[in-house]
């Protein structure tokens, strides 16, 4: 997959941009506060569907306008899509796929894979399960058709488990409702489960510990992935042991989405083992492996976000952090505040730079 046009209206400081990009590299610098990093989070837009910076949609309309628009142009194999988004101040979004409009996200996001590395991605490694349990589905969700509208359902039946454990009116009618929605979510929840079991123990995990033997090459890791529940126990099984404590508490205590990834280094949590740099140095090599899953089973290759991707990383982690990714077929946008710290530029023949400033893009030719 490769953008092979990016237009951006009334997007934080950015009036209006379009830009042809280059296929494999484009680096984008000036100083800070310049718009660079808006460039790339408007892209996230097309990936996920919103910001990594903020999760009020409306921060990011650009002051005086009633709301931004984005739109690329996307190359996959012998496809092309054209791809809009836009929000209003009224929290209202309209995507487009092909000129035909939406107001689900789920189409576009599937068609253009999007990845960011930023100074806060090592939050998957010392950040709660939550983010781990993304990182997993994501993967899961380009990759495994029907996952996302069995996610769905796993969280509506959730959501309905919830509300029954803090009704505090007992009733046999609402004892007979909860039965209910442990029976379809243990269903779903048990498929949805195997799913992330079979990507940690498989050629995905192959690809996170290649990656590691290349990056941190000093460590030995070791990863498990925790279901949720009991081990020894189905998940109905679990819920139902638990229910009179998830009664107390409100909530479902067990299930796929009290998942986790634990990682270890000789027995000991890999956050407490490593320096600020190499865990950032971890979740690259988790990332990429993202990048090289996903091409190996469908050829669908990332557009990869690296959002000042100097930081805490020297230039050989860099150099081999952009070779990595650039080798799975990846598109890179990268940020920096000066050139010159990608001294290691001039050694890539497909690659783009761009000057930033006040919101300005301009290309260097």
């Amino acid at each position: 997959m490769k953008l092979d046009l990016v237009q951006v209206n009334s997007f934080r400081n950015i009036n209006e941009l379009s830009i042809v990009p280059a296929e494999n590299l484009n680096v984008f610098f000036g100083a800070n506060g310049s718009g660079k990093s808006s460039v790339l989070e408007a892209i996230h837009y097309l990936g996920f569907a919103r910001s990594f910076r903020t999760n009020t949609h409306k921060n990011v309309i650009q002051q005086g306008s009633e709301g931004f628009t984005v739109f690329g142009i996307v190359s996959a194999k012998e496809s092309i899509y054209k791809l809009g988004l836009s929000r209003k101040l009224d929290n209202s979004c309209t995507v487009s796929i092909d000129g035909a409009k939406t107001k689900s996200a789920v189409e576009l996001v599937s068609l253009l894979p999007v990845q960011i590395f930023t100074p806060q991605s090592s939050e998957l490694i010392i950040g709660s399960p939550k983010l781990r349990r993304k990182y997993l589905d994501w993967v899961l969700f380009h990759v495994e058709p029907g996952f996302a509208k069995e996610f769905a359902i796993y969280r509506r039946c959730l959501l309905q488990l919830n509300a029954i454990l803090k009704d505090k009116r007992y009733s046999e009618n609402l004892n007979t409702e909860q039965d209910y929605w442990i029976e379809q979510l243990c269903l779903v929840g048990e498929r949805l489960s195997s799913l992330r079991t079979e990507l940690m123990s498989g050629e995905f995990l192959s690809f996170i510990q290649y990656n590691l033997r290349e990056f941190l090459p000093e460590f030995i890791f070791d990863f498990s992935y925790y279901k949720g529940w009991e081990k020894d126990l189905s998940l109905k099984e679990s819920i139902y042991k638990n229910r009179e404590r998830d009664k107390r508490t409100g909530f479902v205590s067990s299930g796929f989405h009290k998942a986790d990834i634990r990682i270890k280094i000789n027995s000991v949590a890999a956050n407490e083992v490593l320096s600020r740099g190499q865990l950032r140095m971890l979740v690259a090599a988790m990332q990429i492996a993202q990048a090289q899953y996903l091409f190996s089973k469908n050829e669908k290759s990332v557009v990869f976000l690296l959002d000042d991707v100097g930081a805490e990383l020297d230039t050989d982690k860099q150099q081999l952090f952009i070779n990595s990714l650039i080798n799975t077929g990846s598109q890179l946008f990268v940020t920096a505040i000066d050139k010159n710290q990608l001294g290691y530029l001039a050694q890539y023949r497909d690659k783009k730079l761009f000057h930033v400033e006040h919101g300005q893009v301009i290309e260097e030719i």
